[in-house]
């Protein structure tokens, strides 16, 4: 009787754990539909996250390109000015202020052929990132 109790819970926390890991591996989907005078359009977005190294920002073409793993080669990504750029705490940075080798979490959407990140949260706060000068001066008495 033990024996048949105790597969009965084990099963069920199989099952429970698939269940969890099922439900965390799928990504978010939004499905917009528009009718004009021209027909009724379709269009499905997918947001998906992702965790990186800032390789290169290119402010005039809106792209950046993120390293996912130091073996791999460099993704290139799009941003607009919806996409929102927060530090760990959750404050407002300007994309401007992202530099290559800031670690970094983003979410994207796939629009077209094209990967558009929609936000990217620093993973350390810009003041370590901040260069400090020191200037040493020794004098020397006669």
């Amino acid at each position: 009787m033990k024996r048949n109790t105790f597969t009965k819970l084990l099963a069920v926390g199989v099952a429970g754990a698939f269940a969890l890991g099922t439900a965390l591996a799928q990504d978010s989907s939004t499905t917009t539909t528009t009718a004009g005078t021209t027909g009724v359009s379709s269009t499905t977005t997918s947001s998906m996250d992702g965790t990186g190294t800032l390789t290169t920002l290119s402010p005039g073409g809106n792209m950046m390109t993120v390293r996912t793993t130091t073996g791999a080669e460099p993704t290139t990504y799009y941003y607009t000015n919806k996409t929102t750029v927060v530090d760990p705490e959750g404050q407002a940075v300007q994309i401007s202020q992202l530099r290559p080798d800031m670690p970094v979490t983003y979410t994207y959407a796939k629009e077209g052929d094209r990967m558009v990140v929609t936000k990217v949260t620093l993973q350390k706060p810009l003041s370590f990132y901040e260069k400090k000068e020191t200037t040493t001066t020794t004098t020397t008495n006669p």
